[in-house]
């Protein structure tokens, strides 16, 4: 699918990916941006796009975002915490929105989607993970949530004409990223300089994207994957650990805090300690990251050290 000229919906189009997304294709495309800013910022939302502002949960805010003039919905709002103190509401709310944007893309005709779903799918999986690897077992409701939402677009792929790519993140970094390992270490030491609190052993290792290549990995595989249904891991062929991010960002800050670990394998219920997805179908579509794991993270650190 050739992203030019099109109508696009972008749900969840005021967050971190959403945003930086849109920024992406507005001067390409026209672009719907659908969001209640209950996590995304209002002001993030570019000036050039349409904004429909409200709950994808009711019905009627998803029949005013998707019309019969609607080329692709790119579906990126999601209640994404992992931690959540809200287990059941996520999961319910996460796959009401989904049900109801699929039912309103098969009552008007609109037949391509993009998802955008997580590694936390696979759960604690062998590394590098390919996208084939069974079974999927999450350990989190996030996981499950995402991991049922792609079961839903998968059968409205094969049966009701809804082309479709999802797309398998790893640890996605850069500019207005918030609630995540790297901008929490920059907010610690910026309020004590002289030491860090860890998450963990710090021995958590995991794959970081930054989010420039991520929206052109996105970009590529709309482009150039055309089964009815694709899946993708987007990710790098290598990893960080919490405690190289630490040394990261407190050598961005110009710091050397003493580190202080909280224990344990993992910072969280249903965090995956290791997680390492095989990028060997994307590879084989024809794209591949630039940076590794560290240096997405150190660019990701300095841009949001200079926000």
């Amino acid at each position: 699918m050739n992203l030019t000229g099109r109508n696009v919906v972008v749900t969840g189009g005021s967050g971190f990916i959403g945003s930086h997304l849109v920024e992406q294709l507005v001067s390409d495309n026209h672009i719907t941006v659908v969001d209640d800013f209950s996590t995304g910022v209002e002001e993030w939302v570019h000036p050039e796009s349409t904004t429909v502002t409200g709950d994808l949960t009711d019905p009627d805010v998803v029949a005013e975002s998707i019309t019969a003039e609607t080329d692709l919905v790119i579906h990126l709002a999601a209640s994404k915490r992992v931690n959540t103190d809200r287990p059941r509401q996520q999961f319910t709310d996460n796959s009401d929105i989904t049900y109801n944007i699929l039912e309103r893309m098969a009552e008007v005709g609109v037949d391509r989607l993009a998802f955008t779903s997580s590694s936390t799918v696979y759960g604690e999986a062998p590394q590098p993970t390919p996208e084939d690897y069974a079974p999927l077992e999450p350990i989190s409701i996030y996981g499950a949530t995402k991991l049922a939402e792609e079961s839903l677009i998968s059968t409205y792929a094969h049966s009701h004409g809804i082309q479709s790519w999802v797309f398998r993140f790893a640890n996605i970094v850069g500019p207005r990223l918030k609630g995540a390992v790297i901008p929490d270490f920059i907010e610690k030491l910026r309020a004590d300089p002289e030491r860090l609190t860890i998450l963990g052993d710090g021995r958590q290792e995991k794959s970081y994207l930054h989010i420039d290549e991520c929206i052109a990995a996105m970009r590529y595989v709309v482009e150039h994957a055309d089964d009815e249904f694709n899946v993708y891991n987007l990710g790098t062929r290598t990893t960080t650990s919490v405690t190289r991010i630490a040394d990261i960002v407190s050598e961005e800050l110009g710091l050397d805090p003493a580190y202080e670990y909280t224990g344990g394998d993992r910072g969280w219920v249903g965090d995956v300690p290791k997680m390492c997805l095989s990028i060997d179908k994307l590879a084989d579509l024809g794209w591949t990251p630039d940076q590794s794991s560290d240096e997405a993270v150190r660019q990701s650190a300095r841009e949001l050290i200079h926000e």
